[in-house]
């Protein structure tokens, strides 16, 4: 291999890295990260599972860029310090230790930076930024340049188990781009940033950074029954041994074999080896996080009645494309298969309010009506402030637009203070309209809410009004809350899991949880049975109305005529 061949082609320099490792010539998959480090664009992630020899890779990528041009400027960043710093010593050894390049080895008698996690190499013009340095992703990172950012690992269990680390880590990954990249890699030059990840949750920063224009390619262990789930990103190897029916195999058995990656299986357990290994974030979402926008019926309701039945469905024609995706992959809205012309008047109807404490939380309230065993969202969302007297007065109103029967208030902070400062209000408001309830709560809350919900969402029993599938979807991007879209309902029920603070903000679907419990009894009853005993109700009273329209009309018969059905129908 000539060294004009070598700067020409990475693929091939990677050859000549890993023969001088003594390591085996690099596999298809390896070759395949090397030419789409090359030549996959400014903006490009690598989302492989653990053990393919990505960040091994990726060192050797930045000796090649430094033996093409050694001004080349080039920050790692990774999860932990610890980690940065073995990719850049790694780095570093190579550069001294390759024939082609050991030329560019710091000299530090002559000035040159010589520290495993910030050094210059040989032949590089002055400058603020070393050729290399390392850092972690919540190190010192204000006034670093780079051409280069490669983020390795940045993303790993615990930096990303709660909304509130994965708003952080998007944050500073945001930052990294805007303040750190330098000038003339930002214009288009030579330049641009590189992830390297295994995903370790499901809202996963790599499935949010395609939208930011990030482009990436997906190496599995094994090859997935589909590339659905992979939307577009799974390497072209790979996506032919799907099409080839090669389900279930090795991706790259020369590192990994059936037997190793079934060792894996046992040791990650089905969920860590889903994401890890199969890089397949769907799976966790369907185990962790078991609310699902598609089990709601969505339909328009009205104040006072409601169709007495639905029929769920999940098929093309039910779908509702005019609201956008705001839950996990592939969740979306549904209206009903089936909707019953008849409509009676609800059952009851209740508003319930789960009252916020000082600072950012809203007041969450929700109004749900009962007919015939299912349940149906009036309305649903969250107030701010809480014991104010504009908050008090706003939930009266809805109380009294919805001409809701009870207003049930979480009673679990004040002892029932929330209570007594409602119900001046609402008999001003809404006079005699409703009682004042308190209930009172206990357990791990994320798992109460899961338990209250997921029955009733899971069979169907839940519909929601229309209107607050519209009020709920719009778009939070412009507002000046950074927090917006986690105060939302529908982000709420599909984000929580059973994991503590698993959400920045929960009292909207605690709210809607609260709602749903107070109903428990109702939601027993059999929609069918119900149904059914209403056309029964109405055909007696349709045929008792029938029989007295005769009786009136037959007054004048003559006695001596034939009997009619009306004295059959006698007792």
């Amino acid at each position: 291999m000539t060294p004009d061949k070598l700067k020409d082609s990475f693929p091939l320099f990677l050859v000549y890295v890993w023969r001088y490792l003594a390591l085996p010539d690099p596999t298809p998959a390896q070759n395949e990260i090397a030419h789409w480090l090359q030549h996959g664009g400014r903006r490009i992630g690598i989302k492989a599972f653990r053990g393919i020899g990505k960040s091994w890779i990726t060192s050797a990528y930045v000796v090649w860029l430094l033996w093409r041009n050694p001004d080349t400027k080039i920050l790692v960043v990774s999860a932990s310090k610890e980690r940065s710093d073995s990719f850049s010593i790694f780095t570093k050894r190579l550069i001294k230790e390759l024939s082609v390049t050991e030329h560019l080895t710091p000299e530090p008698r002559l000035g040159d930076r010589s520290s495993n996690v910030a050094f210059d190499v040989r032949g590089a013009g002055a400058a603020h930024a070393p050729s290399v340095k390392s850092v972690g992703i919540t190190g010192q990172i204000t006034g670093s340049r780079a051409d280069y950012i490669i983020i390795d690992d940045a993303e790993v269990v615990n930096n990303s188990e709660t909304a509130a680390q994965r708003e952080k880590l998007r944050g500073l990954i945001a930052e990294l781009g805007g303040a750190v990249l330098t000038p003339e890699s930002k214009a288009g030059k030579a330049g641009g940033m590189i992830f390297l990840g295994t995903p370790q949750v499901e809202d996963s920063i790599y499935n949010h950074l395609p939208e930011a224009g990030y482009t990436f390619r997906t190496w599995t262990a094994e090859v997935p029954d589909s590339y659905d789930k992979y939307a577009g990103t799974l390497a072209p190897s790979i996506v032919q041994m799907v099409d080839d029916g090669r389900s279930g195999e090795p991706c790259d058995p020369s590192r990994f074999g059936t037997v190793e990656l079934a060792e894996r299986r046992l040791e990650y357990g089905r969920i860590g080896y889903t994401l890890q290994f199969m890089l397949d974030t769907s799976l966790s979402d369907e185990d962790k996080h078991p609310l699902k926008l598609r089990d709601l019926i969505v339909a328009q309701t009205d104040v006072d009645i409601c169709p007495e039945r639905f029929v769920w469905g999940s098929g093309e024609d039910q779908e509702l494309p005019q609201y956008p995706l705001v839950g996990l992959t592939g969740d979306r809205f549904f209206k009903p298969l089936h909707v019953e012309k008849t409509w009676s008047p609800y059952e009851g109807s209740i508003l319930y309010i789960d009252p916020s404490g000082r600072g950012k939380d809203l007041t969450g309230y929700a109004v749900v009506k009962a007919l015939h065993g299912m349940l149906i969202i009036r309305k649903w969302g969250g107030l701010a402030g809480g014991y104010e007297e504009k908050t008090l007065a706003q939930l009266a109103s809805i109380a009294k637009e919805e001409k809701v029967n009870t207003v049930v208030i979480e009673s679990n902070f004040g002892d029932g203070m929330y209570a007594q400062l409602i119900r001046p209000v609402l008999h001003r408001i809404y006079p005699d309209g409703c009682g004042v309830e308190d209930d009172h709560v206990t357990g791990a809350k994320e798992a109460r809410i899961i338990d209250n919900l997921e029955p009733a969402l899971a069979s169907h029993r839940i519909v929601i009004d229309e209107s607050v599938v519209a009020a709920g979807t719009t778009d939070h991007s412009n507002r000046s809350d950074p927090d917006a879209v986690f105060k939302t309902p529908f982000y709420q029920l599909t984000r929580i899991t059973r994991d503590k603070g698993c959400l920045k903000f929960d009292d909207l679907i605690d709210a809607l949880a609260g709602a749903v419990r107070y109903w428990t009894e109702r939601m027993a009853r059999d929609v069918d049975v119900e149904v059914n005993t209403r056309e029964s109700e109405r055909f007696d009273e349709e045929l008792e109305a029938f029989i007295k329209g005769i009786r009136v009309s037959g007054a004048d018969v003559p006695s001596n005529a034939p009997p009619t059905w009306t004295d059959v129908l006698k007792p």
